[in-house]
């Protein structure tokens, strides 16, 4: 049976001059209209199609991708407001996403960009968003180990940090301390477990932690010098954005790799940015350190 909210694989069944029909199980034939059929299709194929209902609450179904489908978060723009009924979300098809009244945490206005979850509504079987989060995250004990890689969804800032859902089921705390830029509310970004506390409770870092994070990241360094001749413009004062965008790590981890690296004699600052001293990781051995390493 063809679910709603979700792709399907459905059989072509006949063509009218409004479209195809398509095979929808207990839900009978589904519309696929001529805009979205793919050329040269015929009767008896499969085709890959996600199935939603048009504005006279008929299924229909389409071979465009939404931004998000049923049972997924997701970051999506407010683009209209219906004062009788709620707001609409653009979502990536032609008809916007209704986020109710009732399902909105907090008010919404056009151009914001809010978290919502995608659901079907109990009562109308309709496809809606809701930005009351916490009540379709997971409430079992998080699977996570600490330095673990995980996905994140920026929900909220905090007095302590930033709230995040992990990996699309749980919510877990980015600390201010352990940021080295601001974050934005809707903002996917990877990230690390540091801990998960006996009450379920989850700490995030961007970072991997202890020697394990510094390690992983002088190699990333390393081999940005080698595939730059062997200097690099990023150093200690390198703004926390670039640094982040670059080597997907936070200033305080770049500085403290920075300084491994410095111990080790592999670098040295050229003020700005650094070089490095061991011609073994040169690429392709084209380039020879200068100055009185050189020696």
């Amino acid at each position: 049976m063809a679910q709603i909210g979700k792709r399907n694989s459905l059989i072509v069944l006949h063509s009218t001059p409004h479209g195809i029909y398509l095979d929808g199980g207990d839900h009978g034939e589904i519309l696929l209209p001529n805009r979205y059929i793919p050329k040269g299709t015929s009767l008896g194929e499969a085709l890959d199609v996600f199935i939603y209902r048009d504005s006279e609450d008929r299924l229909v179904a389409t071979t465009e991708v939404p931004l998000a489908m049923v049972g997924e978060f997701a970051t999506l723009e407010v683009v209209s407001v219906n004062r009788n009924i709620g707001a609409f979300l653009n979502w990536g098809l032609l008809k916007d996403l209704l986020l109710p009244f009732r399902e909105q945490a907090d008010q919404v206005y056009v151009g914001d960009k809010v978290v919502a979850y995608i659901m079907l509504d109990e009562k109308t079987d309709r496809i809606i968003a809701t930005t009351r989060l916490n009540r379709h995250l997971s409430r079992e004990r998080p699977p996570f180990k600490p330095a673990q890689p995980v996905p994140l969804l920026i929900t909220a800032r905090t007095p302590l940090g930033y709230n995040a859902i992990v990996a699309g089921t749980h919510v877990g705390l980015l600390y201010h301390t352990n940021i080295g830029a601001p974050l934005q509310v809707g903002q996917r970004i990877n990230g690390f477990v540091s801990a998960v506390h006996p009450s379920g409770k989850i700490d995030l870092s961007l970072d991997a932690s202890g020697y394990q994070r510094v390690a992983s990241l002088t190699d990333r360094i390393l081999e940005a010098l080698k595939n730059n001749g062997g200097k690099l413009d990023f150093d200690d004062d390198s703004h926390p954005e670039a640094i982040r965008s670059h080597f997907e790590a936070s200033k305080k981890a770049f500085k403290q790799a920075l300084g491994s690296l410095y111990k080790q004699r592999r670098i040295r600052f050229t003020n700005p940015g650094i070089e490095i001293l061991d011609v073994r990781e040169a690429k392709d051995g084209d380039w020879k350190p200068s100055g009185p390493e050189a020696k």
